[in-house]
């Protein structure tokens, strides 16, 4: 008889980039493979504006899509609203 197959849960990381930095990304990655893999690794927020340029070799190396969120007013918290 077979072993029974165990099932890895299949997990979501969405990321609000606006308000995490992105040199936790790695442990974060660390702490999600815990529980399971990553199927979905998607980062919000508006990389238009300057305080996102430190994202970009994150994303890359991590294979984390970006996702724009459009801010809609201005100063902080910006992009959460709908």
């Amino acid at each position: 008889m077979d072993a029974p197959v165990q099932s890895i849960a299949r997990l979501a990381v969405l990321i609000d980039a606006d308000n995490a930095q992105p040199a936790l990304i790695v442990p974060l990655l660390a702490e999600v493979a815990k529980y399971g893999t990553a199927h979905v690794k998607r980062a919000y927020g508006d990389w238009t504006g300057a305080g996102l340029r430190g994202w970009k070799e994150h994303l890359l190396a991590q294979s984390i899509q970006p996702i724009r969120q459009f801010a809609y007013t201005m100063g902080k918290n910006a992009t959460d609203q709908p």
